[in-house]
């Protein structure tokens, strides 16, 4: 797996992830859902640049240019609900991409630590040959993308995957490294050191579900 952690090298990113962990500045669910848009619209931008691009002419109201154009098909797959805003950062610049979104959740059976990730529902177009770029804001264990992984497939291999995430634990990104095809792109914004028992990020920021549209029952 390529992985590129973008907290090894400073930029604009940094304030945006500042704004997204800041206890008060959560507070404000439209500024936290407007940050991981932003977010997604960086790291499409990056991604963008592994694309394959063919020249193309455009006619302008003076005459012809060449320009080179982006020409694979891509999929835009998030995993409910905490995607979205991310999946909207994407879409803001992949416009002409299909989308995808599928639902998955923790499910603690006893009630302790230990956790099944459930995947209830998926809709896709066929992935076969398509650029696939699989959105999670949060890579904890990496049992989700892992879950969600195998749920896809039977939609298609796609031709190359993409994984866009905001902060992961080491664990996390060491674990799906193992499950996805050695040519995936991990691209992610900042990697945490600590994963808790109970399989959450520290510090990361919280639930981004909840922080983008409420508490759920």
């Amino acid at each position: 797996m390529h992985i590129h952690n973008f907290q090894e090298n400073n930029s604009i990113l940094n304030t945006f992830i500042a704004e997204l962990r800041d206890k008060d500045i959560q507070q404000d669910a439209m500024r936290f859902r407007r940050n991981i848009e932003r977010i997604g619209e960086v790291l499409g931008y990056e991604l963008s640049k592994t694309l394959n691009f063919q020249k193309q002419t455009v006619t302008t109201p003076l005459g012809n240019t060449g320009i080179h154009l982006p020409v694979d098909d891509i999929v835009l797959c998030s995993v409910l609900r905490a995607g979205l805003p991310l999946h909207r950062g994407l879409l803001n610049y992949f416009d002409k991409a299909e989308n995808a979104f599928i639902s998955a959740f923790r499910h603690h059976p006893d009630g302790g630590d230990e956790f099944d990730v459930i995947v209830k529902y998926f809709a896709a177009p066929n992935l076969l040959g398509k650029t696939l770029i699989l959105t999670d804001p949060m890579l904890a264990t990496g049992k989700t993308l892992e879950n969600v992984y195998n749920a896809i497939r039977k939609h298609g291999e796609p031709a190359q995957i993409h994984i866009i995430s905001i902060i992961g634990s080491k664990a996390g990104v060491d674990y799906v490294k193992g499950i996805f095809p050695e040519n995936t792109h991990l691209w992610i914004a900042t990697v945490d050191e600590v994963l808790s028992s109970n399989g959450y990020i520290i510090p990361g920021l919280g639930d981004a579900g909840d922080l983008a549209y409420g508490l759920k029952l």
